[in-house]
């Protein structure tokens, strides 16, 4: 297309590409890679909080976090990782024959569990830093808060957001492929990821970290009485933030949420405008 991007047709063949290699990763290789990305996007999701946390203002407090977080996939792009949402775009090499249903199958589960290994490891460390002690014990209690509202989120919310997170995540990585340039890959990664942030839409991976933190904020009394001091909470209220609403009210929902988002309303849509095109060019 030009010296700075790679057209529309050429971003799916280099996707598909690509896809054709992940398939094969040995288990090792693809679980460390989806820790990593677990872990990067938890360090996003954690230096949001901090920049949010004390911003009384939902609108400015989600756009000043939105600055933050899309340092989580951009450390992705840039080192290497592999993450359960963006991976969702393996349905291109289903379409192109180039991957195996089982094959997909498999990426997507390991990636997934590795995923949650590398965020709880990273909200474990968070916590036992003693950084939600900022504020007077604010940042524990706010990060009670994010928690909360996420594991008791109605199931139609919880996957109608993650359907639309999941086309701002995989268009950033299909702009990031598209980009050539280091600076394009930053830029084309920042505006969907902040645009997402900003909207307060669902994201599985990230709730990896946001509600296993939350989780572990709960067992500190001091966080926890603050979150009732601040947020009016109580007792019963903060008894549904479990693991059990983790995987019931949040990641079930939201997972199937980014797949349906990632693979029919990016994946499958850009295919059917562009793989035509791509077959009468070869």
């Amino acid at each position: 297309m030009n010296n700075e991007m790679l057209s529309q047709i050429e971003v799916l063949a280099a996707s598909i590409a690509a896809q054709e290699k992940k398939v094969h990763l040995k288990f090792v290789k693809l679980m460390v890679l989806a820790v990593l990305a677990g872990m990067f996007i938890a360090l996003g999701a954690a230096g949001s909080s901090v920049a949010m946390h004390a911003i009384p203002n939902v609108g400015v407090s989600r756009t000043v976090g939105a600055c933050i977080f899309p340092v989580g996939l951009m450390l992705i792009v840039f080192l290497g990782g592999e993450l359960f949402t963006g991976d969702c775009l393996l349905i291109l090499g289903l379409y192109e024959r180039k991957c195996k249903l089982l094959a997909v199958i498999r990426v997507l589960v390991l990636v997934w569990i590795g995923n949650l290994l590398g965020a709880v490891l990273i909200a474990a460390l968070v916590y036992f830093s003693g950084q939600f002690g900022y504020s007077a014990d604010l940042l524990g209690a706010f990060t009670i808060k994010v928690a909360y509202g996420k594991a008791t989120m109605n199931f139609g919310f919880a996957l109608s957001s993650g359907i639309l997170c999941n086309i701002f995540v995989c268009g950033a990585v299909l702009m990031a492929t598209a980009a050539k340039s280091a600076a394009g890959k930053v830029w084309s990664i920042f505006f969907p990821i902040f645009a997402f942030v900003v909207s307060g839409f669902e994201h599985c991976v990230a709730n990896m970290y946001y509600i296993p933190a939350g989780l572990m904020a709960l067992n500190n009394d001091a966080y926890k009485a603050k979150a009732m001091e601040v947020y009016g909470y109580t007792n019963e209220q903060l008894s549904s933030l479990n693991v059990k609403s983790f995987f019931v009210n949040s990641s079930i929902p939201v997972t199937i949420g980014n797949i349906i988002g990632g693979m029919l309303f990016v994946g499958t849509l850009l295919y059917i405008v562009h793989h035509k095109k791509e077959s009468k060019q070869a």
